[in-house]
Parts: C-alpha cells; sequence; structure tokens
C-alpha cells in the first residue's frame, strides 16, 4: 500500500510541477510580447510605401530620431533627426511631383518648422537650414532658384512627439 501513495504522491507532484511550468512559460511570453511591441518602434506598411513615394493619405508615423519622408494630400513633408538637416533617403522621388508642378508653372513654397525644446534661435537657425537642404534637392532635380519660395522658419507643437514638430513641407502654389 506504501508503493501506491508514494505513487500518487510523485504523481501529484509531476503534475504540479508541469501545471508551474506551463504557467511560467505563458507569463514569459505575455511580457514578452509586450516588451517587444513596446521596445520597437513599428511603422505601417502604408507609410512606408509613402516614404518611397508609392502612396499618399496614410497615417504618419514620425519616429523620434529619424529623418523620413512622407507625402500626405499633396504636401510633401520632411521629418528630421534632432539637431540633423540631412534629408531622409526617398527625398528626391517624394519631390517628382513638386518638380513636374513647377515645370507646369507653379511654384514651390518651402516650410519650416521646429519644436518648442532648447533655444529658439538656435531652432529657428536650424529650421532655417533644413529648408535650404530642401531648396538644394529641388534646385538639383532642376527647379529654378526663382521659382522656389522660402517661408520663415516657424514654432510648432506636436501632436504625438517633438519629432512631428521637426519638419519642412513643400507644398505646389499658383
Amino acid at each position: 500500500m506504501s508503493f501506491n501513495s508514494s505513487d500518487d504522491d510523485s504523481q501529484q507532484r509531476f503534475a504540479l510541477g508541469f501545471l508551474f511550468a506551463l504557467i511560467a512559460l505563458v507569463v514569459s511570453t505575455v511580457v514578452g510580447v509586450v516588451v517587444y511591441q513596446r521596445g520597437i518602434p513599428h511603422a505601417p506598411k502604408a507609410a512606408a510605401d509613402a516614404a518611397a513615394g508609392s502612396a499618399t493619405n496614410v497615417p504618419v508615423v514620425v519616429e523620434e530620431d529619424v529623418a523620413t519622408v512622407v507625402v500626405e494630400n499633396g504636401v510633401v513633408k520632411f521629418y528630421f533627426a534632432s539637431s540633423k538637416s540631412e534629408l531622409a533617403e526617398g527625398a528626391n522621388a517624394a519631390l517628382a511631383d513638386v518638380v513636374k508642378g513647377v515645370q507646369e508653372g507653379k511654384r514651390a513654397v518651402i516650410s519650416g518648422y521646429h519644436d518648442a525644446t532648447g533655444s529658439a534661435e538656435a531652432n529657428a537657425e536650424l529650421a532655417k537650414q533644413r529648408a535650404q537642404a530642401v531648396q538644394a534637392a529641388l534646385i538639383a532635380l532642376g527647379v529654378a532658384e526663382d521659382r522656389i519660395e522660402l517661408n520663415k522658419p516657424e514654432q510648432t507643437q506636436a501632436s504625438g512627439s517633438n519629432a512631428e514638430a521637426r519638419r519642412v513641407e513643400v507644398i505646389l502654389a499658383e
């Protein structure tokens, strides 16, 4: 009889051990998924396509410190990394419709914006440099300098992050 009692105890210990291991596996999987999703910024595929110039009117996802370019409702929006004025990859492709519009007689209007963090004077100067970088890209694509209008940089508040405020917008005007 003591043999059966020992067998029952072993089976109960095995079952409890298995149950605890299963619970630990489920908990660690859930924690791992949450950490992964919060730790890595993900851009929707449509936003990535828009940055490559293949789609318009998609939600804009701006990563905090990465240069990107998006075409949204006919407006080319360049987002800049903090303290940088380098254009994102795909800038020339994103400006293709602007170049075409200027060739058809319109003007390219460039507006620079900056966030409210740090020195307002330094931010305005950096916004100006960013707008001039976009201007230089348009000139390199064959747009005459007299067909480009640069607006004075403006301070703006971002709806989600300062990265949204660090931008240059290009529109076509008559």
